[in-house]
């Protein structure tokens, strides 16, 4: 049933554009490693046409660390 839903679901919103290009958890073949090719490959362009380039790295698991666990479980039973 699951996997119904979400073909659905991913069907309406590739299909009225709600999805950007960018996207890419979540998505068929597309990944964290297809978004860090992506990323290093824009890189390299904007370095070999002597633009600037401006990254920043944000640490999620950071985040994660400081949220106690026993919310994150009982938040997990309430849905």
């Amino acid at each position: 049933m699951e996997r119904i839903i979400v073909q659905n679901l991913l069907r309406y919103l590739h299909q009225h554009g709600l999805i950007s290009i960018q996207q890419h958890g979540f998505l068929t073949r597309k990944s964290t490693t297809t978004n860090l090719l992506e990323t290093l490959n824009d890189w390299s362009l904007a370095l070999d046409s002597k633009d600037g380039v401006t990254i920043a790295h944000i640490d999620f698991v950071k985040a994660f660390d400081s949220v106690s666990q026993t919310y994150i479980i009982s938040f997990k039973d309430m849905v």
